[in-house]
C-alpha cells in the first residue's frame, strides 16, 4: 500500500491538505527546510514541483519560482536528491512530484521511475502527458510502486473521466477552473457539481486545486472534495519572505490546515 493511500486512510473521512512548492526556489536547502515545516504544520501530502522552462499550466507566480530554480541550476536529479534527504527525517509524509514530461523524457521513463522510487517519491503528475500517451511512463511507475496522478479539467468528458479512473492511483487532481495556477475565479457550486459527476467514474480520493488562496476558500473546497491543493498562494509566501521562507510557509500551512479541519 502506498504512502498516499495510507495517508487518506489515516484521515478517516477528514479532508487532506496538499501544499505545493517548486523545488529549488529560492534554493534546495530552503526547499528541504520548507518541506519539513509543511509536514510539521499539517500537510498531509507534499506536492513538489519539478522546475521547467515552459510551465504551460502555471501562472506568473509559479513561473517565477521555476525561473529562480532554473537560474540556480536545479535539475530533476537535484529534486530527487532533495526528496531522498527529506526521507532521512520523515518517512511518513507522501511526496508527489508535479511537472512536465520533458525532464523525465530526458532521463528516460525506466531510469526516472527507478530513481524516484529509490529517493522516496510516492506519486508523479505530468501535466502534459494525457491518458492517450501516458502508458509507457505509467507502466514504469506502476512497476516501481509509484502512483500515477492525473489532472481532470472542467471540460473533461465523462468518457475520459472513466479512462482516468481506470489508470490513476493515489488520488485524482481536479482543476477547479479554466486557466492557469493562481487564477481567482473559483466557483464552489460548479466544483461541487463536477465532483458529483467525477465520483460516478472515479473511486479514488479527489483533490481540488487552482484558485484556492486563503483559509476561507480552502474551507469551502474542503466541504466538497477529499483534498485541498494549494500552490500559488504558498509559492507567493516564499517570494515575499526572503530569509524566512520556511517559517512563513509553515504558518500559512497551519492556518490552511485549521480551515480544512474545521469542515
Amino acid at each position: 500500500m502506498s504512502r498516499i493511500t495510507t495517508a487518506f486512510q489515516k484521515l478517516n473521512g477528514r479532508k487532506a491538505l496538499i501544499p505545493y512548492i517548486t523545488a529549488g526556489d529560492p534554493n534546495l536547502e530552503t526547499t528541504l527546510e520548507t518541506m519539513h515545516e509543511m509536514a510539521a504544520n499539517g500537510a498531509d501530502i507534499i506536492e513538489l514541483g519539478i522546475p521547467f522552462s515552459d510551465p504551460m499550466a502555471d501562472g506568473p507566480v509559479i513561473q517565477r519560482a521555476a525561473e529562480r530554480a532554473l537560474d540556480n541550476g536545479v535539475s530533476l536529479k537535484n529534486v530527487l536528491e532533495t526528496v531522498r534527504r527529506f526521507r532521512e527525517r520523515d518517512n511518513d509524509t507522501p511526496v508527489v512530484l508535479m511537472g512536465y514530461l520533458n525532464p523525465i523524457h530526458k532521463m528516460g521513463n525506466t531510469e526516472f521511475a527507478r530513481a524516484a522510487a529509490e529517493a522516496g517519491v510516492d506519486g508523479v503528475l505530468t501535466v502534459d502527458n494525457p491518458v492517450e500517451t501516458i502508458s509507457p511512463l505509467q507502466q514504469e511507475l506502476q512497476k516501481h510502486g509509484l502512483d500515477a496522478i492525473f489532472l481532470v479539467a472542467p471540460t473533461t468528458s465523462e468518457e475520459r473521466m472513466a479512462e482516468i479512473g481506470r489508470l490513476a492511483s493515489g488520488f485524482v487532481y481536479y482543476v477547479s477552473l479554466k486557466g492557469v495556477t493562481g487564477s481567482a475565479q473559483l466557483n464552489t457550486d460548479e466544483v461541487e457539481a463536477k465532483i458529483a459527476v467525477l465520483r460516478r467514474h472515479i473511486s479514488l480520493p479527489i483533490g481540488v486545486g487552482f484558485g484556492i488562496s486563503d483559509a476561507e476558500s480552502a474551507r469551502k473546497i474542503g466541504a466538497v472534495a477529499d483534498a485541498v491543493i494549494v500552490g500559488s498562494r504558498i509559492v507567493k509566501e516564499i517570494e515575499n519572505n526572503a530569509g524566512s521562507e520556511a517559517k512563513a510557509v509553515g504558518a500559512l500551512v497551519k492556518s490552511l490546515k485549521q480551515a480544512v479541519e474545521a469542515v
